[in-house]
């Protein structure tokens, strides 16, 4: 009797003290895990969620087509606050969730239930812990029928600047344009300004023959309207990975999209020129991604944007880099590549994913003609960064970064400053750098372009 006596208040205590605990939002999960945090990434491209562990949980999910959802069975953990929060982390202008239900299904099993906009094409997986984060348990919800960017962006120049039409600064005369004309053997810009859009030029047509564009000017006359040049801006990191974080706190991939949305603000204001970011908010893309995007719109030159970091704050200054096809021009060029490299492990990436090897080996297709014109375009930024703040190497740098590995566009890699460097770290802040480095870096772009002019293709306006 009394060992009875003696074991029911301290089951009692247990309870009173675990509910205690429950209600002071600790949370701890059955069978010894913690939920570190909770997030959801919104982009147009695709939703990612991700519940993080300080221990490996497991999942199982259900894919519903209509209305379309997806059922998530969480293994090994039991209802709590924080797997609560991710309902309320939901925005409602989310592009692909429209909300997320969570309820305890079974004892140690929770059910998630995200409610879809759209059919998606789900992926769920796990990533081992890595530089800052743990466990991680990863949902990337994809459109089944994602938008074509290509389309995007010639419907938007023939909705809102029209062939023949000033730039937005009020200037008459098409540069870019006149580029294009010498290089296709047609008459400059100027000479058919008053003609205005073409009758066969509607847009519907043009978003319909976007995706079959080729390098012959096919069915084209003399005199119709130059094609649409694309400057494809990938600033980099974003979402899970940070990039590199200055004494100060500032996050690379901060700093970077807002020099990425200057310098599209610059390249929109060209006649038939058009800016494609890569990503255009706080979203994660992997590496290959990043190419396969230039690659899908056909961009004339990839821009890729990054502040580099150092383990001391001493270096300084702007670097500009390229592709290598025999191994990194130096030493820090190889470790810079190497750190820019590893954002797929950080960023996080489904390694089960179906097209992930795919697009590897696309990465090494490189050639040397397109090496031969980013070392063009690079040095011909790097000349016009050296005007505005102070250079890290007075040449154009080369390593192997995967994210110049498109095999037929130009491409370089700009660190803008070291963010690492207190001082530099107040610079890439300013307003007044940024606009003085998306000037700089505009004027590098009209400066190859002047010197090796878009090829003529049948890209309609």
């Amino acid at each position: 009797m009394t060992h009875k006596t003696a074991k029911h208040p301290s089951r009692r205590s247990a309870l009173q003290l675990g509910g205690v605990a429950l209600l002071l939002g600790v949370q701890h999960i059955a069978r010894g895990a913690t939920i570190v945090a909770v997030r959801v990434w919104p982009s147009k491209d695709y939703t990612r969620l991700t519940i993080e562990s300080d221990g490996e949980i497991k999942a199982r999910q259900f894919f519903v087509a209509e209305p379309p959802r997806l059922a998530v069975d969480i293994e090994g953990i039991d209802l709590i606050p924080a797997l609560r929060e991710l309902v309320a982390k939901v925005r409602s202008d989310d592009p692909n969730i429209s909300g997320i239900r969570v309820g305890q299904n079974a004892p140690g099993v929770v059910r998630l239930v995200i409610d879809l906009k759209q059919p998606m094409l789900p992926q769920v997986f796990t990533l081992p812990p890595i530089a800052a984060y743990q466990y991680r348990l990863v949902f990337d919800l994809y459109p089944a029928q994602p938008p074509d960017p290509l389309e995007a962006l010639i419907a938007e120049r023939l909705a809102g600047n029209p062939p023949g039409a000033s730039p937005a600064d009020g200037a008459g005369h098409d540069p870019i344009g006149d580029l294009i004309a010498q290089q296709a053997g047609k008459p400059a810009s100027g000479a058919a300004a008053g003609s205005g859009r073409p009758a066969d030029n509607k847009p519907a047509g043009a978003a319909k023959a976007a995706p079959e564009l080729t390098a012959t000017a096919k069915g084209r006359s003399e005199g119709k309207a130059d094609r649409l040049v694309i400057v494809a801006l990938d600033p980099g990191h974003g979402g899970e990975d940070s990039g590199a974080v200055g004494p100060g706190g500032t996050r690379e991939k901060d700093v970077v999209l807002q020099i990425a949305h200057r310098l599209r603000d610059r390249i929109n204001q060209q006649p038939n020129m058009r800016a494609y970011l890569t990503r255009d908010a706080d979203f994660f893309v992997p590496l290959h991604m990043r190419v396969q995007k230039a690659r899908r719109v056909q961009a004339d030159l990839f821009v890729s944007i990054h502040a580099d970091a150092f383990f001391t704050a001493r270096p300084q200054g702007a670097s500009v880099f390229a592709l290598s096809e025999k191994g990194a021009s130096s030493s820090a060029a190889r470790w810079i590549a190497d750190k820019e490299n590893s954002a797929d492990l950080v960023g996080g990436i489904n390694v089960k994913a179906k097209d992930v090897q795919v697009q590897k080996a696309l990465l090494d297709m490189s050639t040397t003609a397109q090496i031969n014109d980013s070392l063009k375009l690079g040095s011909a930024m790097l000349g016009e960064i050296g005007n505005v703040g102070k250079l890290h190497k007075p040449r154009v740098e080369q390593a192997g970064f995967a994210v110049l590995k498109a095999p037929d566009i130009p491409s370089v890699l700009v660190e803008t400053a070291f963010i690492s460097n207190p001082d530099e770290e107040a610079r890439l802040r300013s307003d007044d750098y940024q606009i003085q480095l998306a000037d700089a870096l505009m004027r590098g772009i009209t400066r190859y372009f002047a010197k090796n002019p878009p090829l003529a293709r049948n890209r309609a306006l």
